[in-house]
Parts: structure tokens; C-alpha cells; sequence
């Protein structure tokens, strides 16, 4: 009846009401926790055997490597943990001055006298005895800016002027900085993520599509105008044309995989790592994995990254909101597709760049940002929706291309559930 007033729902079910409506705010998710412990214990063991000839040979101890790794870890650890209590909705406030802290950052690094140049790239910028590389924090800046940024616009995500354009503009100033160190690797990590991020949040395919278009043509200029470039290309189509030119790299990681077979020549037996493979406990760790343990080695070390991925987006999954779930697809997409490129790298399934393997290669800047990362993707899922708070998605008549939701499961498309949506 017109003018009467619906009566407060009280006892029994208000209470399986407020249950279902309120996202659950405590333990993380505890086998990522075991999974990210394991991909750093390996890490740490794997960094120790393939660099000690290089740490002996170089520093005269051959715990060098092993020991900055683990303060590393040390404050990676307690980057993630403080990130983990952090209720990530905090990180909105700050989600800006991270994006120009990491674009004045970016720049700096090019600057004579400010960056640091090693083997012709810069990007690192010496801070005490620590060298800082701008490039894989500002990773975490884009992930949070770009969070925040579509979950503010909303259904203005598909519109071409407010969504698309700006979205491609700020891309390009990164990537453009990034090039620029040069850092191929890292910017296509970037770009993959950013793209991740924006069909999650709910890009219309025609976006996508002719984002991914210029993309790929844009790929054809960069390499033919960089000459290390094309000589990587060249060396991808055929490796052992020059085995012992540009082909050096590519080939000796082949033959430390060779060498392994199915159960590796041994944990510490590995040849590769005295002085025949380049940066055997950075870049190139996946093939002293490859060569020590064999294919069951990085196999296993597969498996545990495609558990983390199944992780990470199932806290995507059920995330209370829209900005915690493009935080998890962030994290999770910018881990997994950096820890491919360098296993695709090093088999020769992909054209060589330089890219570090997430929590196993040595580097202070790639793990504790990995760690950091983390911490946020675990801050998430201690708020999610536990499966018994899902309602059954109500039937549509449209495809999901003809309304302007998100990709994944959100209080827009979960009816009676009254989470945060902004």
C-alpha cells in the first residue's frame, strides 16, 4: 500500500543480512602467504648456487650475493606485512602523489650525474651503497593510480574522450621514460598490466582491440631504430647462427636446459654459473634452475607461480569492491607476466630482454617492490567475500559487451550485497 513504510528486518535475519552484506575483515589468505614464503626460500637458495663463483671472483666471498639478498627479504617482508594490516582503501588517498613520485623518479634517473649506467642502460640511481631502480616501483605506482583512476570513473570507462585517450596518454608518457633508460622489458610488463587492469574494469573490445593494434605496430619502429634491438630480434628467429656473437646469451641458457635433462645435474653442480653465462643470479637464474634442477625444477617452479596466479585472481574474484579488485588483478598480472617474459626469454620462445625472475633473482629493487606488491594483493584478501556470500548472478538478456560493468564479479552485479563500491 502507497504511504506505509516497510518494517526494519530485526532478529535472526537481520543478522544473516549484515553477514552477507558486510565484506569479512581478518585472516589473509594463508596458502599465498605459503606460496609467496616458498618462491623466496627458493629464491634465496638458487640465488646462493648461481652466484657464488661470481661473488667469489668479484668480492673474494662467496656469500656476497646471499647475504644482500636476505636483507632484501628482511625488508620486503616488513614492507608486506605493514601493507597487509593497511586497509588498502587508504592507498586511494595516496594513489596520486605515488604516480608523479614514480614519473619525477623516471626521469631523474636519465639525468648525467644523477643515473647510474651499467652495461649501457640507466637505470638505477645510487642511494648510500644501495642502487635504487626507479622502474619496478613505479610498477606499483601505476597499479594503484590506475586502480583508483577507473574506479572513479565508473561507467565513464568506455567512453572514448574521458576513458580511452587519457588511459593512452599516461601509458605513453610512462612507457616513453622507460624506453628511454632503455627498458624494453619493463615497459611491455607495464603495458600488459595496464591493459589487465582496463578490461577488468570494464573497457569496451573495440578499445582493446585497437589498443592492441597500435601497440603491436608501434613495436615494428622501436626495433628497427634500435640496433641491439633488431640484432636481439634476429638472434630470436635464428639463436645459433651466431653462437658466439649476439647469439652468446640465448645459447649458453639452452645448453645449461639441455644439460639438466628431467632431474638437473645436481643442486651446486651447475657449469654454466663459472663465467660461461651472463648474469647467472640475475636475469639469467631460470637456466642454472633449468641446469641443476632440471625439468622437474622449473616445472615445480612453474606450478608454484601458476598457484599464485589462481590466488591472486580469486581474491580479484571476490573482492568487496571495485578498487580492491583491480588492486589484485594489478599485483597478480604484473608478477605473473614479468616471471613469463623472463622464462620465455630464456627459452628462446621470446626475443631477448633483460627482465628479472620475480622473488628468485637477485636485486633489492625487484624484490622488496614484489614484496610490497604483496602486501597489498594480502590487504585485499582479508576484506573479501567468502563463496557462501555469493548470490547466484541474476540472468541477462544482453551480453556483457552491451552494458559498461566490469569483467569480474563486483557489488554491481551481485544483488543484495552492500559493499563498498568506490
Amino acid at each position: 500500500m502507497a504511504g506505509v513504510m516497510a518494517r526494519p528486518v530485526t532478529g535472526p535475519m537481520a543478522t544473516e543480512v549484515h553477514r552477507r552484506a558486510t565484506p569479512r575483515t581478518g585472516s589473509p589468505d594463508y596458502p599465498l602467504v605459503l606460496t609467496i614464503v616458498a618462491l623466496l626460500a627458493f629464491g634465496l637458495i638458487m640465488v646462493y648456487s648461481a652466484s657464488v663463483v661470481t661473488a667469489y671472483t668479484a668480492y673474494r666471498n662467496q656469500y656476497y650475493y646471499l647475504i644482500r639478498q636476505a636483507a632484501y627479504a628482511v625488508v620486503g617482508l616488513g614492507a608486506m606485512v605493514l601493507l597487509m594490516r593497511l586497509d588498502y582503501h587508504r592507498l586511494r588517498a595516496v594513489s596520486l602523489p605515488g604516480l608523479v613520485l614514480s614519473l619525477v623518479l623516471l626521469a631523474v634517473v636519465l639525468l648525467p650525474g644523477l643515473g647510474t649506467e651499467v652495461y649501457g642502460a640507466q637505470r638505477w640511481l645510487r642511494v648510500g651503497g644501495f642502487q635504487l631502480q626507479p622502474s619496478e616501483f613505479a610498477k606499483l605506482g601505476v597499479i594503484v593510480y590506475m586502480a583508483h583512476w577507473f574506479t572513479s570513473k565508473r561507467e565513464q570507462v568506455r567512453d572514448f574522450a574521458n576513458g580511452f585517450i587519457p588511459f593512452v596518454v599516461l601509458l605513453a608518457v610512462i612507457v616513453a621514460l622507460m624506453l628511454k633508460q632503455p627498458d624494453l622489458g619493463t615497459a611491455i610488463v607495464v603495458v600488459t598490466t595496464a591493459v589487465a587492469i582496463f578490461f577488468v574494469a570494464g573497457a569496451h573490445p573495440l578499445q582493446l582491440t585497437l589498443f592492441l593494434l597500435v601497440s603491436g605496430l608501434a613495436l615494428v619502429p622501436l626495433i628497427r631504430m634500435a640496433p641491439y634491438r633488431m640484432a636481439r630480434f634476429l638472434t630470436f628467429l635464428d639463436p645459433w647462427e651466431l653462437p658466439q656473437g649476439n647469439g652468446y646469451h640465448v645459447v649458453q641458457a639452452l645448453m645449461g636446459f639441455g644439460a639438466g635433462g628431467f632431474s638437473g645435474v645436481g643442486l651446486g653442480v651447475g657449469r654454466q654459473k663459472f663465467l660461461y653465462l651472463p648474469f647467472p643470479h640475475t636475469d639469467s637464474i631460470f637456466a642454472v634452475i633449468g641446469e641443476e634442477l632440471g625439468l622437474a625444477g622449473t616445472l615445480g617452479l612453474l606450478l608454484l607461480f601458476l598457484f599464485f596466479t589462481y590466488r591472486g585472481l580469486r581474491i580479484a574474484w571476490y573482492a568487496p569492491d571495485q578498487f580492491g579488485r583491480l588492486l589484485a588483478t594489478g599485483v597478480t598480472c604484473v608478477i605473473i607476466f614479468q616471471a613469463l617474459i623472463n622464462m620465455g626469454v630464456l627459452t628462446s620462445s621470446l626475443p631477448f630482454t633483460g627482465i628479472t625472475l620475480p622473488f628468485v633473482s637477485a636485486g633489492g629493487s625487484s624484490l622488496i617492490s614484489k614484496l610490497a606488491s604483496c602486501g597489498i594483493l594480502l590487504s585485499v584478501s582479508r576484506q573479501t567475500l567468502s563463496p557462501d556470500d555469493q548470490p547466484r548472478p541474476t540472468p541477462r538478456r544482453h551480453f556483457w559487451w552491451r552494458h559498461g560493468r566490469s569483467h569480474l564479479p563486483g557489488p554491481g552485479r551481485r544483488p543484495g550485497v552492500a559493499g563498498r563500491t568506490a
